[in-house]
């Protein structure tokens, strides 16, 4: 399978499975969150990479150990040893038979199978980018991050060949500056409060698509307090109008949308002609 995300972008819309597809007793970060996730149709898995104190990644969202493994230590104060003995809780927060899975395994298990978004690549970008390189995958993998000078050397120093999104709040000064530099920008991922903002318009996405460059929104929600599209979401989507929700977005043309629903955002815009470009 070949993958260029450009290409790919120009068959349909692209979906991004956040932490995979997870409900009832499967919880994210897993390994069968993820095939379900590509069960359902979706493109690309979001994953989030966190270090073990011996040094050992493995798939988790730092900081979330409490609410998703019922424990207080940190997996960086953890040996992995103790770290492969844990299990993930379920949505009522009973132990499931879901432990967490090395950055390795999950390599392996998706290689030439999907596009991948390495979420929190920057806590440990040298080690995460020899593990995507081991398993040669690179052309697979997508890195986003906060716009900064740091952030740019070390793609320029380390990866820059590995598929970079810069992520931008309500304007994108750094446009002209990306397409110069020796990093491999493909796109640009948007969050925006209210759709009247510059970065919803269709003078800002035709000025990237002119510039071959791909746009990314999210209809997740991480706090309904915090819109990151505009109010059209998931959210919105499931509970007041899928046309309201994720219509809004393929209309606008936006060309990368991650979801907590693959399926349904998947079939919808399907039904209603909008998948297919």
């Amino acid at each position: 399978m070949k993958f260029d995300l450009r290409e790919k972008a120009k068959e349909n819309i692209i979906v991004v499975a956040h932490r995979g597809a997870s409900g009832g007793n499967i919880p994210c970060n897993t390994m069968a969150a993820y095939e379900i996730a590509l069960m359902q149709g979706a493109d690309m898995l979001e994953i989030d990479v966190d270090c073990t104190r011996d040094g050992k990644l493995v798939l988790f969202h730092p900081g979330m150990e409490k609410p998703h493994l019922g424990k207080l230590r940190l997996i960086p104060t953890m040996k992995y040893e103790t770290v492969q003995k844990l299990r993930y809780r379920n949505v009522d927060e009973t132990p499931t038979q879901f432990g967490v899975t090395s950055l390795d395994d999950f390599l392996e298990a998706f290689k030439n199978r999907c596009y991948i978004n390495v979420d929190k690549f920057w806590g440990n970008p040298e080690k995460i980018y020899k593990a995507i390189k081991h398993h040669n995958m690179v052309d697979q993998v997508l890195v986003k991050s906060k716009m900064s000078d740091k952030v740019i050397r070390v793609l320029e120093d380390l990866a820059p060949e590995l598929q970079f999104m810069p992520i931008v709040k309500e304007k994108h000064p750094a446009h002209e500056e990306l397409l110069k530099r020796n990093v491999n920008y493909v796109g640009v991922e948007v969050l925006f409060e209210k759709d009247s903002s510059p970065l919803a318009g269709e003078e800002f996405i035709e000025k990237m698509h002119k510039d071959n460059i791909l746009v990314w929104i999210n209809s997740i929600i991480y706090d309904y307090k915090e819109q990151l599209s505009g109010g059209h979401s998931d959210d919105s989507a499931l509970t007041v109008s899928r046309d309201y929700g994720w219509g809004w977005l393929a209309d606008r043309g936006f060309d990368v949308v991650q979801t907590d629903w693959p399926m349904m955002l998947i079939d919808y815009l399907k039904n209603t002609d909008r998948y297919y470009r």
